[in-house]
């Protein structure tokens, strides 16, 4: 990943790497925990969730966060890495990638990465079987990252 947003990197950084800020009901929160609970083809793949349902993740700033939209940043090309919410302002710790330029998404999700290298691996877990509700039907798990400034 390459990072752009102050907060908003800081946030999915911290629980990737398992910062002692990052911590889910008294359990410290690693990347390598984190499976993609929701895989749309030709659209993208959603993580972190330490539920692993769609339904947690909050902030290490303490619930939710603002958004940090950008001119520059935009959802133009695929491997685009962007915070997922369920509205204005509600930003957690929850992440995807899309596998395809997304411009409806523009200032609606924050753009805050691209992804660099590994791209095939991407697009392999967009080819997953996937369950009615887009979960896949195996756990694909984050197994290790490494991020770097």
């Amino acid at each position: 990943f390459f990072f752009f947003k102050q907060k908003t990197a800081y946030e999915i950084s911290a629980c990737l790497v398992g910062s002692e800020m990052c911590i889910r009901d008294r359990r410290r929160v690693h990347g390598d925990s984190l499976i993609f609970h929701r895989v749309i083809k030709s659209f993208m793949v959603q993580t972190g969730d330490p539920n692993g349902d769609g339904t947690g993740g909050e902030s290490i700033w303490g619930g939710e966060f603002e958004d940090e939209f950008h001119p520059s940043l935009k959802h133009d090309k695929p491997f685009t890495v962007s915070m997922a919410n369920a509205g204005p302002g509600t930003n957690g710790s929850q992440f995807f990638i899309t596998t395809t330029p997304c411009p409806w998404l523009d200032n609606k999700h924050t753009v805050f990465g691209r992804v660099i290298k590994g791209m095939d691996v991407i697009q392999d877990i967009e080819n997953v079987k996937i369950d009615k509700n887009d979960k896949p039907l195996m756990d694909v798990k984050i197994i290790t990252i490494k991020i770097q400034q």
